[in-house]
């Protein structure tokens, strides 16, 4: 699954996986979409992105897992529910073999976009 040019949206970027892969993104950009509505779609990074007020949160496809990059303070809001998925300081690794941990997902955006408004008010 290696990429070979960098996609200009997110839905070339998604083409170029796997169809199991293109099903489970599409998946995660639908949970995305539905708790952050007003959030723009675009490529940040080489990454399909969600920007409202900033990068809210992106994502990546690799060849074993799907990245979530969703900021250091968020993984460590959500320490317990990310626990068993490998983590870097800013990124949660979820398995291609598994299933997407939907209901976390869509409270780590809630969260990314409750940071957003915050952060605009200040």
């Amino acid at each position: 699954m290696e990429k070979t040019r960098t996609p200009k949206t997110i839905d070339a970027y998604i083409a170029q996986f796997p169809e199991s892969v293109q099903r489970k993104l599409q998946t995660l950009r639908i949970a995305i979409h539905e708790e952050a509505p007003l959030a723009v779609e675009k490529i940040s990074y080489q990454m399909p992105t969600f920007y409202f007020r900033g990068n809210l949160i992106h994502f990546a496809a690799f060849q074993h897992h799907i990245g979530l990059y969703p900021l250091p303070e968020t993984l460590e809001a959500f320490a317990k529910d990310l626990a068993p998925y490998k983590q870097g300081k800013g990124s949660v690794q979820f398995p291609l073999d598994q299933e997407l941990p939907l209901e976390v997902i869509r409270h780590i955006v809630r969260f990314r976009l409750a940071e957003a408004l915050k952060k605009k008010e200040k």
